[in-house]
């Protein structure tokens, strides 16, 4: 779907996406979730809905500041952000943005003029595209600066509002730093690293403490009701640490 079928004002974006899922992808890159900061309602709308189609959660916000708000609270994969916004602009959104947060973003304008992008990419911005441009062109776009950022962040892991550092060895709910012993942060980054698959208690057993698996020792067990403490979730929550019935245990996104 071309932009330029829909009237085009302006559209941008924001760092968040409620129900933003990895999944894998045919192009090596999973997919993220979105947040469009944009403000015309008909555009974000067309917008939101072709990038759902290609696999990417997208949620919007209609202004700057509820777009910085957005972007911290829930961590998006990506932002694509307008420059034209009813409150603030684009440029003040990557001022108040890059201090906090490192997500990539992606500009999307009707500006053509050197100066405006040469601005936005002083001040942050990771990718600038000028409208008109199709969806597939905006994908390419995402799955390029995720590809990057992956490159440049591997070290952290990122599962719903779940944040795990492996170069500092901390994790973090919803900005909240957790308070973890050193296995625990093990457990936690092994499940992370495998979002959304089952991960057997024997692969625990030989991947995280190092030893062979004797199905009467609960050492998993142990330290799984452990996690879920920290998290604030119990067995019965459907929270992050989910356990399958005779399989093992898998790290998910509540959302």
């Amino acid at each position: 779907m071309e932009l330029g079928a829909v009237p085009m004002r302006r559209y941008g974006r924001v760092p968040a996406s409620a129900k933003l899922r990895c999944s894998s992808h045919g192009y090596g890159v999973n997919m993220v979730d979105v947040v469009l900061i944009e403000d015309d309602p008909e555009l974000s709308d067309a917008l939101s809905r072709a990038l759902n189609k290609q696999g990417y959660p997208t949620t919007v916000a209609t202004n700057g500041l509820d777009g910085v708000k957005t972007v911290v609270e829930r961590a998006p994969g990506v932002v694509v952000l307008d420059l034209g916004l009813p409150d603030i602009s684009g440029f003040e959104v990557l001022k108040m943005l890059r201090p906090v947060s490192s997500v990539p973003v992606i500009v999307a304008s009707a500006r053509h003029d050197d100066a405006d992008i040469i601005r936005a990419f002083d001040l942050g911005a990771d990718d600038y595209v000028t409208k008109p441009f199709s969806t597939a062109h905006l994908a390419a776009r995402i799955r390029a600066v995720v590809r990057r950022s992956s490159v440049n962040v591997a070290d952290e892991l990122r599962v719903g509002e779940l944040r795990i550092d492996r170069a500092s060895h901390t994790a973090s709910l919803r900005g909240e730093e957790l308070t973890l012993s050193p296995k625990l942060f093990q457990l936690l980054a092994h499940l992370a690293e495998r979002q959304g698959q089952v991960v057997s208690k024997k692969e625990l057993c030989t991947e995280v403490w190092d030893l062979p698996y004797v199905e009467t020792d609960k050492t998993v067990d142990v330290h799984v009701s452990w996690l879920r403490k920290a998290l604030g979730e119990t067995a019965d929550s459907n929270g992050y640490v989910r356990t399958v019935r005779g399989v093992g245990l898998k790290l998910v996104d509540p959302r």
